[in-house]
């Protein structure tokens, strides 16, 4: 039986990607950084009739003796992981200007040195599995940087070049990397990130205004998050995944934009979109 290892499963992208893995017959290990926080995806398990294929482990990914503490239990257990989803993360909102470096700091240790703590300290696991798969939960925002989401749109441009360099150097060991980069989805990172904001002197600038209600809006999406899980679970059970995978609404198109237009024209839509939509 195939083990996957998915961190960040206590709700939106990683609780349901969990069930999915479930579904299709793997054993999953679900981390999350509080096991307090079990209780909603126990629920859903033991209502799916899977439970007897899920582990629930603690799991902070920028603590060094949790994750090593993982990695060993794995080893007792099953000896390897076939399967890493890199999906711990949260979204630091706020403008430069007003964001504190620890916010900055805080904003990369779990988002960017997370990810790569977690990767390394697996990857003698991953490739005791002969054939493995990688995927980091990117964002759309790791392709076009918004106003007001620098930090996080910062992590996630990381994140897609270290998974840029780290696929060309697992590909020889049949060990695939793959991104996926959603859209706006309903999951709770949106409503976190907005209630870190400290948005000084908002009633006096009018694109800080622009910024939170689109974020606002960007909140209370209509998408579907089991889209984003049921593309994770199909990329791993390719042969040979593909690298970038966008996904939502506007996902494949932004990314097309950034590629092919001039930066001056880009930047007057994304003002331009701000702008108006706060005025609406």
């Amino acid at each position: 039986m195939k083990v996957v290892l998915i961190t960040g499963t206590n709700s939106g992208f990683g609780l349901l990607t969990v069930l999915e893995f479930l579904k299709k017959g793997y054993r999953v290990i679900a981390t999350m950084r509080d096991v307090k926080n079990k209780d909603e995806l126990v629920e859903k398990v033991e209502n799916s009739g899977f439970i007897d294929r899920l582990d629930i482990l603690q799991l902070d990914v920028t603590k060094k003796e949790e994750i090593q503490s993982v990695k060993n239990e794995l080893i007792k257990r099953y000896g390897k992981i076939d399967i890493l989803i890199n999906n711990a993360g949260y979204s630091q909102g706020g403008f430069v200007s007003d964001l504190t470096v620890e916010q900055w700091q805080n904003q990369f240790n779990v988002n960017v040195h997370g990810v790569l703590r977690v990767t390394k300290t697996m990857l003698p696991l991953l490739r005791e599995a002969g054939k493995a798969h990688i995927v980091n939960i990117s964002s759309v925002s790791g392709s076009l940087g918004f106003p007001g989401l620098s930090p996080y749109c910062a992590s996630k441009f990381a994140i897609e070049g270290f998974s840029e360099s780290l696929r060309l150097e697992l590909l020889k060991e049949n060990i695939y990397v793959s991104l996926v980069q959603p859209a706006s989805y309903q999951t709770k990172i949106w409503e976190k990130g907005l209630a870190s904001i400290q948005w000084k002197q908002l009633e006096e600038d009018e694109l800080k205004q622009a910024v939170l209600s689109y974020a606002a809006e960007s909140a209370k999406s209509k998408a579907d998050p089991l889209e984003v899980a049921r593309l994770i679970t199909k990329i791993c059970e390719k042969k040979r995944p593909g690298f970038r995978y966008p996904v939502g609404k506007g996902a494949k198109l932004l990314s097309l934009a950034k590629r092919c237009l001039p930066w001056r024209l880009l930047e007057k839509i994304i003002i331009s979109r701000l702008l108006s939509g706060k005025n609406k």
